[in-house]
């Protein structure tokens, strides 16, 4: 036996082990609803969209049912710039007027939302599992309100309702699409969804994706919510990754200051999606390759898991 034919030899035998190993996790999440948060700018990488897809065919051929809503806050940036309109944020919202939802939405329901779905149906072609790309519009999925901000005036101290324009927030998610499609007995579908959502009087609105997807968990009472984002985890006052904490622990991270910037509203959308009903939301890295694969089906985890 030659060098390359005993390294591939072992390397044989530690997949082998890596898989007995992963048998008890697989086990806890075998037909287990988990929702994956997905977004960034990783999303216009098509290497890294590849091999996400990839794990997402893998997590449904062991039993998961993966639910995948995401984002696109660069993808939609760059079309505006393109058709030369300037974007204005107010509290990590981009305030939305009627021109800027149109994109948003043809951005968010068509390229982005439909090159995710079909990695997934490329990835997982050899075993029919096949990815198809919703809206919170299709059949009633997501109700919305408009958002309603306000902002307090630095020498006057009066605060005063800031117009975000198009953007909503949660009010009903109808899981039935989404439940048909995840349990169907003849065929493996994996959910896309695009945070688009519709208010009562019929008018379409852009929705913070994170929220969309703590509130399709609840609805779905997922076993886990994967929020995937550009951070390893949650950081204690020195560095270090916290592993696991409760709601009301990730509360007293935001009041005594640990928690600052864009952590802040992962954390409320984690402690949402917890009361919401969703088992436990885990924060990981979701630049980092089979990411969510060693969250679920190792002993330590990627990331920092939140639970009740």
């Amino acid at each position: 036996m030659d060098e390359n034919e005993r390294q591939s030899e072992e390397r044989g035998w530690a997949t082998a082990k890596t898989l007995a190993e992963a048998l008890p996790y697989i086990q806890i999440y075998d037909r287990e609803t988990v929702v994956i948060k997905y977004g960034g700018h990783a999303m216009g990488e098509t290497a890294v969209a590849k091999q996400f897809a990839a794990d997402v065919v893998l997590l449904r051929l062991m039993g998961v049912l993966p639910v995948v809503v995401h984002g696109g806050g660069p993808q939609i940036s760059a079309m505006l710039d393109k058709a030369g309109v300037k974007s204005a944020f107010v509290d990590g919202l981009r305030v939305t007027d009627k021109d800027t939802m149109a994109v948003a939405e043809m951005v968010l329901s068509g390229a982005v939302n439909k090159e995710i779905a079909h990695w997934i149906t490329v990835a997982g072609k050899e075993a029919d599992v096949r990815g198809i790309g919703l809206s919170g519009k299709d059949a009633g999925l997501l109700t919305v309100e408009k958002t309603k901000r306000t902002k307090r005036d630095p020498d006057s101290l009066i605060e005063h309702e800031v117009d975000l324009g198009f953007v909503g927030e949660p009010t009903r998610v109808d899981p039935k699409l989404i439940k048909g499609l995840i349990r169907s007995e003849t065929e493996d579908w994996v959910p896309v969804i695009a945070p688009i959502g519709v208010a009562e009087d019929g008018q379409t609105y852009n929705v913070n994706a994170d929220t969309v997807a703590g509130a399709v968990a609840g609805s779905l009472n997922a076993k886990r919510m994967l929020l995937l984002t550009d951070v390893k985890g949650v950081l204690d006052k020195n560095g270090n990754i916290i592993r696991q904490m409760t709601v009301a622990e990730a509360q007293g991270l935001i009041d005594d200051g640990t928690a600052s910037g864009g952590m802040i509203p992962k954390l409320e959308t984690a402690m949402a999606a917890v009361r919401a009903g969703v088992e436990a939301v885990v924060i990981l890295d979701g630049r980092r390759p089979h990411a969510m694969l060693v969250e679920l089906f190792t002993e330590y985890g990627a990331g920092t898991l939140v639970k009740a």
